[in-house]
């Protein structure tokens, strides 16, 4: 049982000590100190003797009873001993309320919830660099590792790289073949074809033989509409590239003029690329006009025949009589060669044509032209 303990005589004999402060409560089993059930003495009084030094703490929160927290699960104490008492009243004998406090805190957070740790957040999530915690030295080379691109990424930017480099450059090539080559050829002819009409118009007389790349007629092709300065020679620099036509006037491939009374007048010029003169001339069909316009004269050929397709090295075609044209006797004749597929150089194209006219300037125009 608890119960208040009487003062008794002994007590003050030995220094006024006492083994009872009033408001305390003690466990008994059986007897006093020793085992011994203690028999208050009739005449004894019962005034509590208030040493402070014997005083319990005192709990600042309430003074009502309350349930002891659980014992922690610790070796070398038992349930039953004063040390395990004291340590699920606060956690220590000595650290008081105060321990008791930081103990929670540390326990549960300042608000009795889960620790805020980032270990409370799952793997992987981010949680710690999104709550502003620094990141350990690790961690931060870890991610810095999974942030730099592998050897494979970067192999596969670096070929990614090369092929848009490659096709920006193929498209800037093809842009500038196809488009760019025609406009200065364009240019070129026109100031070509300028310059012989103002010669002409001055009265200013050529003489009957021309140098490597001296233009001296204009080719004219209406159903194509066509209109085309005639060089001298066939070279690609020189004369070909510049957007004319060029008389086939050198060595073995020498060919007649206009005026002579016979011969086969042969001409070359680019089908694309270059002012491509001859690209259409393969819809050129039996009978269509194809004139030639000197500073004396002009001279009217009709279409005969084409040869679709036929070797580079096939120069029988511009022959005075070349073979598969139809003529089967010398004549005033007209050959075009240029080559084919287009975009292709592979094999050539032929067109043969018959003089049908030579008419003087002085005249005008040909029916041709004039229509």
């Amino acid at each position: 049982m608890t119960a208040l303990r009487p003062e008794r005589e002994s007590d003050t004999s030995y220094g006024q000590q006492s083994y009872g402060v009033p408001g305390a409560f003690e466990e008994w089993s059986g007897g006093g100190a020793y085992g011994a059930s203690p028999q208050p003495e009739p005449h004894a009084s019962y005034e509590p003797v208030r040493d402070e030094s014997f005083l319990p703490p005192v709990d600042e929160e309430t003074v009502a009873l309350r349930l002891p927290d659980p014992p922690p699960q610790t070796g070398g104490s038992t349930a039953g001993s004063p040390a395990s008492h004291a340590a699920g009243r606060g956690g220590s004998a000595e650290g008081g309320r105060a321990a008791r406090r930081k103990a929670a805190k540390r326990r549960h957070g300042r608000h009795g919830g889960a620790a805020d740790t980032p270990s409370a957040a799952p793997a992987g999530s981010g949680a710690g660099s999104r709550s502003g915690a620094p990141l350990s030295r690790v961690e931060a080379r870890r991610q810095a590792r999974a942030r730099k691109p592998g050897p494979a990424v970067v192999a596969s930017r670096a070929i990614g790289e090369v092929f848009i480099t490659t096709g920006v450059l193929m498209l800037l090539f093809v842009t500038y073949q196809l488009w760019w080559t025609n406009v200065r050829a364009h240019a070129q002819a026109g100031q070509e074809a300028s310059s012989l009409q103002n010669d002409w118009a001055s009265g200013k007389r050529n003489p009957g033989t021309f140098e490597p790349g001296q233009g001296f007629a204009l080719l004219h092709i209406p159903k194509l509409d066509v209109v085309v300065p005639i060089a001298e020679g066939t070279n690609s620099k020189g004369v070909l590239d510049r957007g004319m036509v060029g008389h086939y006037a050198e060595g073995a491939l020498k060919t007649a003029m206009p005026g002579d009374k016979t011969g086969n007048f042969g001409l070359a010029g680019h089908r694309n690329t270059h002012g491509e003169p001859f690209r259409y001339i393969n819809r050129l069909t039996k009978g269509d006009p194809i004139v030639v316009e000197t500073q004396d004269k002009y001279y009217v050929y009709k279409m005969a025949s084409i040869l679709p397709v036929t070797p580079p090295s096939n120069t029988s075609v511009l022959n005075p009589v070349p073979p598969g044209s139809g003529f089967t006797e010398p004549g005033r004749y007209i050959t075009l060669t240029t080559c084919t597929p287009e975009f292709t150089s592979k094999y050539r194209m032929i067109v043969w044509g018959k003089m049908v006219e030579e008419r003087p300037r002085s005249k005008g125009k040909p029916d041709a032209l004039v229509s």
